[in-house]
């Protein structure tokens, strides 16, 4: 029996949040989704990917990721793994302020110039940030190899999908920004020991690029 040497992986950005309404940074703070309003974007991304069979399913343990998986898996049965490597970047002094308050501060600034390189005051770098997903991701590899999983979904933050982003694809720190309840399908090749991500694309597709 030959090894599986091609892995789809489908990570999502959790839906509309009253924060996100508000340009209020989140980071790693519990908050829950804003409804009715979430689920219109959620029905759509629901929809998109209600044909895809997963063999795993792994989710931030933040309870609007949490609130996320449950609209896109109802009636399916399955078992997610909820893990705090997945949530969004450490915002720190920053979280529960807005983009308004925040953009003529000089520390502020200085971050947004950086494009990650600096931790936020009392959070984490794009580096920090990158050593708990790359950790995750090299599990999720691993596991596709051995239990031969050909499909694995994801629901993360937008941070999180950015920095993805950024490092399988070489798009620019903020070029990687997604929506809510939008993603990307990572899809790796095997060879030999070695995985590497060969191709990305919008998850739901663009309503522009459908016939």
């Amino acid at each position: 029996m030959s090894d599986i040497a091609r892995l789809e992986l489908v990570v999502v950005r959790h839906g509309l949040t009253a924060w996100n309404r508000e340009r209020r940074y989140q980071g790693q703070r519990d908050i829950p989704l804003l409804l009715p309003e979430a689920l219109a974007d959620m029905d759509r991304l629901r929809d998109a990917l209600a044909d895809v069979a997963f063999d795993a399913i792994h989710c931030s343990d933040l309870i609007r990721c949490r609130q996320t998986l449950a609209h896109l898996l109802e009636g399916r049965g399955a078992t997610p793994r909820f893990d705090a490597r997945l949530r969004e970047l450490d915002f720190g002094d920053y979280e529960g302020r807005t983009w308004e308050a925040l953009k003529d501060d000089p520390g502020y600034r200085a971050w947004v110039d950086s494009h990650g390189r600096r931790a936020t005051p009392g959070g984490e770098s794009a580096e920090d940030l990158w050593a708990r997903l790359s950790a995750w991701l090299e599990g999720v590899l691993a596991e596709a190899r051995e239990s031969r999983h050909r499909r694995v979904l994801a629901v993360s933050h937008g941070g999180a999908i950015r920095e993805l982003r950024r490092r399988l694809e070489a798009v620019d720190f903020w070029d990687g920004v997604v929506g809510q309840a939008q993603g990307r399908r990572f899809v790796f090749v095997r060879q030999g020991s070695d995985w590497q991500c060969s191709c990305s694309s919008a998850v739901p597709v663009p309503a522009s690029a459908t016939p």
